[in-house]
This record gives structure tokens, sequence and C-alpha cells, in this order.
């Protein structure tokens, strides 16, 4: 096996994957279902190419599969299709404890104590969020035995709510604040995360094995984070459902950050329920992250109470004009489903500078400051430093960003960065704000992720959806959803009624069969040795 897991992946998978399971982990429609480990080795009722968290949600609850199989089933097809098969590489490392932690909570379930619609589904999470007990590394080689004290709060809430934390996942270094020029999905650590549905693509980033792992159905679940299109445009390109909240939804204590005014979790699936169901449980208050005040009034909001077949009735949405066919299909789905659909302008571009490189040295620093006396890393000047001293392993493609943000004088050029954050927040917002006002519709409207550089500066959420495939080159195409400040319960609701009424979603193995056909055992006869 490639080492481009850590030596616990190993161990996890050598004591929970048999050769049984390793044959039956769902790989594809027509294919054989997913299976469980357990000691009688049934399989499980459930393809995992295509199961949603909702689904494996009912059959828990019925007692027709167990939380330990299930796990067991994702840690099969891990092995079977991470390193090995169509090599992935979107998981970084798994929790070694995975299995035992789901055993617990089938034993609650036994109790008929279930926490909630996330009890005993596994989740795995981008590795610039702090797991317990598991190296937090962003993807640096510098940071590769980085161990956090504590689960970051975002972490705790879904523990709380029941979930499995499976892993983490690959990403873009640095969340693509490392240099220029990177590919996306690509660390010096990790190496490079593929697309399921096209190899030749990017899997965009810098939540890429987030993306990649929800698509490839790795896990039932993923969390990514974004600071500017970091979890929509890999959502786009992996044809996934992705939420990008309002600032201060989800708690950032705990991520590797790039920008306190823009850093925002949150989650990746491939349903608008499961979405939802995740933002329910991922927010919350926490003393530690200031922004978060701000959401304390829907601290207690259901986000999967306002998913309804009917939300698009009556309802005016906005819309940016585009030549895209699957887009415009999807226009059409909207009208038919009730909704006032008005063209609208919103320039995403001249905005004032970029405040990035600034905070990114004033929050890495602050968050390495965090860290047990024990890591590697003080601050960024010395992650600099041990990028220049290790270069060949480090430093493929340079760590341009990095050295501009430790060039930083935080005195000397706070004013001017104070007035540029003012400045991008006010004005990003006001168009926002006044095309949504002024054309008095509830959203507006993007082809892709085409909201994500204007959303991130204003902290606003987008909700994407899978809209269809290229018909050129079956590539996927989504469908945004831009709304202002808190207005997540909404969006929600409008994706799920398009949803609902597109049936647009297909997974991998269906749009781009030829990457999967190798990967069951026994092989066609025409595959390479």
């Amino acid at each position: 096996m490639p080492p481009i897991l850590t030596r616990v992946r190993s161990r996890v998978i050598a004591a929970a994957v048999t050769s049984t399971t390793l044959l039956a982990i769902g790989l594809g429609a027509g294919l054989v279902s997913g299976a469980h480990a357990d000691s009688t080795d049934k399989p499980l009722p459930v393809d995992l190419s295509t199961a949603t968290g909702g689904l494996l949600e009912k059959l828990l609850d019925s007692g027709k599969i167990t939380s330990k199989g299930l796990a067991e089933a994702y840690l099969a097809r891990i092995a079977q299709l991470n390193s090995h098969g169509p090599g992935l590489n979107a998981v970084r490392a798994l929790n070694p404890n995975a299995v035992k932690e789901a055993s617990g909570l089938d034993a609650e379930r036994k109790r008929h104590r279930v926490r909630g619609p996330l009890h005993g589904i596994p989740v795995l999470v981008k590795d610039n969020i702090d797991v317990e007990g598991m190296p937090t590394t962003a993807g640096s080689v510098a940071l590769k035995s980085s161990y956090p004290k504590d689960d970051a709060p975002l972490v705790k809430r879904l523990r709380g709510a029941g979930a499995v934390i499976l892993g983490k996942t690959n990403l873009t270094e640095f969340a693509n604040f490392m240099t220029s020029g990177m590919p996306s999905g690509y660390s010096s650590l990790g190496g490079q995360v593929l697309n399921p549905y096209d190899v030749s693509q990017t899997p965009s980033g810098s939540s890429s094995g987030s993306g990649s792992a929800a698509a490839g159905a790795l896990a039932a679940l993923t969390v990514g984070t974004e600071t500017s299109g970091s979890i929509l445009s890999p959502s786009n390109a992996n044809s996934l459902v992705g939420v990008k909240p309002t600032i201060g939804l989800i708690s950032r204590t705990g991520v590797v950050p790039i920008s306190a005014t823009q850093d925002t979790a949150g989650p990746m699936t491939r349903s608008v329920y499961d979405a939802a169901a995740m933002m329910t449980w991922m927010k919350g208050v926490d003393p530690e992250d200031p922004a978060t005040e701000a959401g304390a009034p829907y601290a207690s909001t259901d986000y999967t109470r306002s998913l309804s077949t009917s939300a698009l009735q009556g309802t005016r949405l906005g819309y940016v004009e585009s030549a895209d066919p699957v887009y415009a299909e999807a226009l059409n789905v909207l009208r038919r489903e009730g909704a006032t659909l008005v063209p609208v302008t919103l320039s995403t571009s001249g905005l004032p500078p970029s405040i990035l490189t600034y905070e990114f040295k004033r929050d890495l620093n602050a968050y390495l400051d965090r860290l047990p006396d024990s890591a590697p890393m003080d601050t960024l000047a010395d992650i600099v430093a041990h990028n220049d001293a290790n270069a060949t392993a480090a430093t493929k493609f340079g760590q341009t960003q990095l050295t501009a943000s430790q060039a930083v004088d935080l005195e000397a050029e706070k004013a001017k960065y104070e007035a540029d954050r003012e400045a991008g927040l006010t004005q990003s917002r006001a168009r926002i704000d006044d095309a949504l006002s002024q054309n008095n519709v509830q959203s507006i409207l993007f082809p892709g992720s085409g909201s994500a550089g204007i959303g991130a500066r204003a902290g606003y959420p987008t909700v994407i959806v899978p809209a269809g495939y290229s018909p050129a080159n079956r590539r996927p195409v989504g469908l945004s959803f831009l709304g202002t400040a808190f207005s997540e319960a909404k969006l929600l609701g409008f994706a799920y009624d398009y949803e609902q009424a597109s049936h647009a979603w297909r997974p991998p193995s269906q749009i781009n069969p030829t990457l999967f056909q190798c990967a069951v055992a026994p092989a066609p006869r025409h595959c390479a040795p």
C-alpha cells in the first residue's frame, strides 16, 4: 500500500477489513452492495455509492444495519478506492478508534438513546480541522506531527450528535494559501487528490479531499472549509451539495486559518437533507470565536424543518445569465416548481484589495500559539524556514504566499488593512443586498460556484446543489443559491425543492464508469495487471 495515509490507517484497515468485505463494498450501480465485517459478514442492504446519510439513518433506526458494520464497510471502501483501484487519494488518515466509537453508538441505540439524525453516521473532516489524537497537518510536511490538545468545537458538536469521525481528508496545502499556481488538491504531505468524475480535471480546492471522498462515497458525509470558494468550487467539481455558511454560524476555533474575516467550515454531502442535518448540529456559539455571537439567534434552528417540496412555489429568485445548457435547464426546473425568475446584474469584480495576506500571518500564528508545547512549529516563520530547509519535499511549487504573508509588518500595515477590510465588507454586502432588494428576490442564482468570490468577501451564505452534467463531457455542473446574512434556512429549502424536482445527481460510477470497472474483484479480463 502506498504511504499516502499514516501508519494508523494500515492498522485500522487490517483490523477492520476482511476479504469478503473488500469484495462487497458497493462500488457502483449494478455491482454488489455494501458489506460489513461483523462476525456474520452479512452484506449491507444498501449500495454505498448512492446511499445518503438520510437513508443510512433509516436503516440504522430499523436495525437493518449497525454503525459498526457501516464504519467497517466505509473502511473497506477506502481501502479499495483511495490508494488502490482508481487511487482517489482523498483520505489522508483514519481515526484508529472509529470502529470502537461506532460500537459504542450501537450500544446507545440499543438502550434507546438516539442523539439525532447523525447518530452512528461516519463523517470525514478536512485535515485543517483539529481532531484529538490525530495530527492536524493542513497538508504540510512541516505539520505532519502537529497534534492538537482537543477536538475543534465543530468536531465536538458532530460527536455530540452521534457522528463517527472516520478520519481526515487531504486538501490543497494550507487551504490553497501556500503558493501561486499549485494544483488544487495537491499538498507536500498528502500528494494529489483525484476527481472521481474525471481524473483529467481538477478536484478543485481547497476542500479537494472532502469533495472527492464525498463523491466517491468514502464516508456518508464530509466537512470542508472555505475562505473564498473552497467548499463551493469542489462541490461543483464533484457534483455535491455544499453549504458555505454565514460567517459566525459555525465556530472556527481549532481550524487552521487563513482569515478570521472570511473563514468558515461547512458540510459537503450528496443530498440537501444531509447538509441541513449537519448544519443543524455543527453551528453554535463559541466563546473563543467572537464572530459566533452574531449567530446566536440561530443556535437552536433545525434546518431540516425548512426542507419542503413547495419551497419554490411563489418565490421570486434572481439569476445571473449564462449560456450553459445545464444551467438553463435548471432554471426551467425552478420555473416549473413555481418560482418567478428575474435576471439580475451583480458585479463580482472591482472590490477593495484582499486582506488575506495580512490576516493569514496574524491568524495562523494565533492558531499555532494554542497548540501544546510539543507542537513542531510555533510561528509562520518556523514553517517557512522548515520548508526552505526541506525544499525537495516541501516546496515543489514554492511557497510564495507564505513568504509574502510572513513579510507583512502587522503593526505598520494595520491601518491600511483595517480600511480595506471595512471597505470590502461594506461594498460586497451592499452589492448583494441591493441586488436582492431592488429586484425583490430572495436569492440570486449562479451557474457552478460563480457566487463564491463576492459571497466570501461579504461573509454571506451560498448553497450549491448538483444540476447535472455537461453534454459534451459529462463533467458536473452545479446550481448556486446566494443569499443575505443568515438566510441558510431559505436557501436550503429552495435547494431541496429543486433537488427533489430535478433528480439531477448521479454517482461517479455511472458518469465515469471506466474509472471504477477495474476496482472490483475479480476484475474484468481487459484490466491492466
